[in-house]
């Protein structure tokens, strides 16, 4: 029996790392110095931008945030800046998550850190973001877990049957949280795709 316990308790424990990231993602977020809302703004207006990138708003959490291309490992290809933020123990310049294309034009693998250690942020969960198509709100819906319990009372052949088993199970979807654009405004001041000519 205590060995069984061990084996789920074991269980409960790395349950969330099913989530977490790989392809790629840093581990531990870095902090980029000097960026602000004005300094990310001069930045974007400096490049071609995707439809992606841009000055975003976090309304549950009262975050101002920038997206903008990266050169990570693999098909990571964007990051989130945080700009400005109520929470005065994350610094801005903090890169809060990482964004990659997938298959499908509007839908993005999205890692958001999601624990403090000291001033950086660790252990990056993984969903899917969808971008809308007029590339002003980007949602998703985080990752939930239930874990279904089985337990066979009437256990016959034990060593082929367990007594106890655990299933993780994804929860059906819920209303997406999100982040609306704010700079630029409906791609106005710098239309998306714009092709320069040197």
């Amino acid at each position: 029996m205590t060995r069984r316990f061990a084996f789920i308790l074991s269980i409960l424990v790395l349950l969330p790392l099913v989530a977490t990231a790989g392809n790629g993602v840093p581990k531990r977020s870095v902090i980029l110095a000097g960026i602000d809302v004005d300094s990310m703004r001069v930045r974007l207006d400096e490049s071609d931008l995707q439809p992606l990138e841009g000055i975003w708003y976090y309304p549950n959490e009262e975050m101002t945030l920038g997206i903008e291309r990266y050169r990570g490992e693999h098909n990571v290809g964007y990051r989130i800046i945080l700009l400005e933020s109520p929470d005065i123990n994350v610094m801005p310049g903090t890169v809060i998550g990482y964004i990659a294309s997938s298959a499908v034009n509007n839908k993005y693998q999205l890692w958001l850190y999601s624990q403090r250690d000291r001033v950086t942020l660790t252990k990056p969960l993984q969903c899917v973001a969808t971008l809308n198509s007029t590339a002003t709100t980007l949602t998703f819906d985080p990752p939930h877990w239930k874990i279904k319990v089985r337990v066979n009372i009437a256990r016959f052949l034990p060593t082929l049957f367990n007594g106890l088993s655990i299933i993780p199970e994804k929860v059906g979807e819920s209303l997406p949280l999100g982040f609306r654009k704010i700079y630029p405004e409906d791609g106005e001041r710098s239309p998306f795709n714009r092709v320069r000519y040197l």
